[in-house]
C-alpha cells in the first residue's frame, strides 16, 4: 500500500507543480527572473535540508565495534526520534502555508496541492512512526506526537491564509517554492525508490499510478478557466 502511495504521489506532485502551480505563478505580474531564482533557491535549499536529514540519522549502533557504553544507542535513537518530530512539525507547518497560498491563488490549485501533500505525507508519516518506535517510543506515545506534528499543518494554514492574503504579491513566490519542493522530492527521493523495483510486475502499476495522479490533477484543474 505504501509503495502504491509513493507512485501516486509522484504523479500528483509533478503534475501539480509543472501543469498548474508554476504556470499560475508565471502568469502573474512577478518578474520571471526572480521566480526562476526562487525555483533554483528552493531546489538547492531542499537539497541542503535533505543533507541535514541524512546527517541526523548517522549515529553508531551497539555492537558496531566502537565499544560504546551500554544504553548509548538507545539514548542516541531517542535523540533521533525527537529530531524527527521537530523536523516533521516544521515540515507540516510549511505544508500548511503552501496549501493556504495555493487556495489564495486558485481554489482548484489548493485542492490538488492538498491532495498531493496528503498522498506524500501518508507514507512519510508511516515511516516516521516506525522510526519513533525504533527510538523507544511506545505505540501510543508515537501516535500522539505524530498527531501533534500533523496538526502543525493547520497552524501553518491559518498563518499562511492571514498573512499571504494581506501580502498577495508573495503568493507567486510561495507557489514556486512549493513547486521546487514537490519536484525535488519526486525526482530525488520518490522516483529513485521506485527505480529499485525494476521488474515488469512492479513497474507497470507504478506507471499506471503516476498516470492516474497526473490525470487527477488535469481533471481537477480543467475547469479553471
Amino acid at each position: 500500500m505504501v509503495e502504491r502511495m509513493v507512485s501516486l504521489s509522484v504523479g500528483l506532485m509533478l503534475a501539480t507543480s509543472l501543469l498548474h502551480a508554476l504556470p499560475e505563478a508565471f502568469e502573474s505580474n512577478a518578474d520571471p527572473r526572480t521566480l526562476f531564482a526562487t525555483l533554483l533557491g528552493g531546489l538547492l535549499g531542499f537539497f541542503i535540508l535533505e543533507k541535514l536529514a541524512v546527517l541526523r540519522h548517522s549515529h553508531h549502533h551497539e555492537g558496531d565495534g566502537h565499544h560504546h557504553a551500554h544504553g548509548h544507542d538507545a539514548n542516541e535513537a531517542g535523540k533521533s526520534g525527537w529530531l524527527i518530530l521537530i523536523g516533521d512539525a516544521m515540515h507540516n507547518f510549511t505544508d500548511g502555508i503552501l496549501i493556504a497560498a495555493a487556495f489564495i491563488a486558485d481554489p482548484h490549485l489548493g485542492i490538488v496541492t492538498g491532495v498531493a501533500i496528503i498522498a506524500h505525507e501518508i507514507p512519510q508519516e508511516i515511516g516516521d512512526f516506525i522510526v519513533l518506535l525504533n527510538a523507544g517510543f511506545s505505540r501510543l506515545r508515537a501516535y500522539v506526537f505524530n498527531l501533534i506534528c500533523s496538526l502543525m499543518a493547520i497552524v501553518g494554514g491559518l498563518v499562511g491564509y492571514y498573512t499571504l492574503d494581506q501580502a498577495s504579491g508573495l503568493v507567486p513566490y510561495v507557489l514556486v517554492f512549493a513547486s521546487s519542493g514537490f519536484i525535488y522530492i519526486a525526482v530525488s527521493d520518490l522516483m529513485p525508490q521506485m527505480q529499485r523495483r525494476a521488474t515488469v510486475k512492479e513497474s507497470v502499476p507504478q506507471v499506471v499510478l503516476i498516470a492516474i495522479g497526473v490525470l487527477a490533477v488535469v481533471l481537477l484543474t480543467s475547469t479553471r478557466h
